[in-house]
């Protein structure tokens, strides 16, 4: 497993930069995350890896990514990131051991002669610019993918997050957010002397995954689950952490199964503490044959294909990826109006409600969705796929940022995807 020990440094950058004799122009960027865990912005990572690997010859420059980990620790996407070519640098983020984190990180700055610097940890992005004044590349990407909630608690991460905030405003070349309003939410202000790009950069995947048959999906859950064919599927799907409101979900779930018994709800998601206290509140509705906490799973869109109504009552988010997600499946969606309008590129198939409404309520509206005729699939796919959110237009326009410098690239071939527009005006 790559290690950023200091003796390790040397070999991992020597053998990164490569040879400067090849003929086509390549962009190095090096990728700041805590660990490689599961999320939206990770999983991102992972569909880019792929992309430029399998893409390579298509694209008129060769986009290699490194990645700093300050975690410090090995997660789910490590071994599969570095057999698609990224480079893993371990360096712990700890006040006890600041020290060893800067000495670190201007060593990997240093030998990665990097074009860009995307770092993906909010306002802590600009403390890590900071630590690398003098050796910054000239694109530093300040990303913001996670809803504020409240961010600073506590006297030394107060500092933390209001000194980040300035760093970010004076150090960024770019301020990027996962929609517009998580920015707002973080109060993102620039400095007066000089303005940094601020725009959303959605998170892209492939969307042709999510293309399918529904019948046949809908009739192989239910072949998996024990259920009759003609049962309605209600699907939650996302951490089982309070933000993402698990609970809420359930009980709205358990008033659908007794106004309707043949509706069903799936739960896919981790985080056992949650995990816990759900099985016990369902043991206490004898639901369990009519709700199964599925536990990580890795194949949330053939859960989508398969089933009649996403239901998202998040209390605060960054964009809502996996509402993106829902709509490639044709998916009809009911979400809480936390949930940024960027997310939306069929807005026929989404409808908002206030959680303030209640569970009965939001019980109504998931009936209402499900006796809807299901979309067509191929078409909601292919609306997805002309969005910001298909991966081949995420890697154009983070192409087009990370090159953005280079005075030796043709700035127009760069455009690899016409950039389309996402969500309501």
């Amino acid at each position: 497993m790559p290690t950023a020990t200091a003796s390790t440094f040397n070999s991992q950058a020597t053998k990164s930069v490569g040879s400067s004799s090849r003929t086509k122009p390549e962009l190095r960027v090096l990728q700041v995350f805590s660990v490689l865990g599961v999320g939206g912005a990770e999983t991102w990572l992972m569909a880019l890896l792929k992309y430029f690997r399998e893409r390579n010859e298509e694209l008129p420059v060769t986009v290699k990514f490194d990645i700093l980990l300050t975690g410090g620790e090995k997660s789910v996407f490590d071994d599969d990131a570095a057999a698609l070519g990224a480079k893993i640098f371990y360096v712990p983020y700890r006040r006890e051991k600041l020290g060893a984190f800067v000495r670190d990180f201007r060593q990997v700055l240093s030998l990665g002669r990097y074009d860009a610097l995307h770092d993906h940890q909010d306002t802590n992005a600009g403390l890590h610019f900071l630590f690398g004044v003098g050796l910054l590349p000239p694109i530093r990407i300040a990303h913001f993918h996670n809803a504020f909630e409240a961010y600073p608690r506590g006297i030394i991460r107060k500092a933390n997050f209001y000194l980040g905030r300035r760093l970010v405003g004076n150090f960024a070349s770019h301020i990027s957010g996962t929609s517009l309003a998580v920015l707002d939410q973080y109060g993102v202000r620039v400095s007066a002397s000089r303005l940094p790009i601020r725009d959303s950069v959605h998170c892209g995947f492939e969307v042709s995954s999510f293309k399918g048959n529904h019948r046949n999906v809908h009739s192989e859950l239910c072949d998996e689950f024990g259920w009759n064919d003609d049962v309605k599927i209600i699907l939650f799907a996302g951490r089982l952490e309070k933000r993402k409101n698990p609970h809420f979900a359930l009980e709205v779930a358990s008033e659908c199964i007794r106004r309707r018994p043949e509706v069903r709800l799936l739960m896919a998601g981790a985080g056992e503490e949650i995990h816990r206290t759900l099985e016990a509140q369902i043991r206490a509705l004898r639901l369990e044959r009519q709700i199964r906490l599925l536990g990580s799973r890795s194949d949330i869109a053939r859960l989508m294909l398969g089933s009649n109504v996403f239901l998202f009552p998040s209390l605060a988010e960054g964009l809502g990826m996996v509402l993106a997600e829902a709509q490639a499946s044709g998916l009809p969606i009911l979400a809480s109006d936390s949930t940024p309008l960027e997310s939306v590129v069929i807005p026929e198939i989404v409808r908002f409600l206030s959680l303030s409404e209640g569970p009965a309520s939001w019980a109504t509206e998931v009936l209402r969705l499900i006796d809807q005729d299901r979309p067509d699939v191929s078409k909601c796919n292919n609306a997805v796929q002309g969005s910001a959110f298909s991966i081949e237009a995420s890697a154009s326009r983070l192409v087009q940022m990370y090159g953005d410098r280079r005075s030796d690239l043709d700035q127009d071939k760069l455009r690899l995807f016409p950039q389309p527009s996402s969500g309501r005006p």
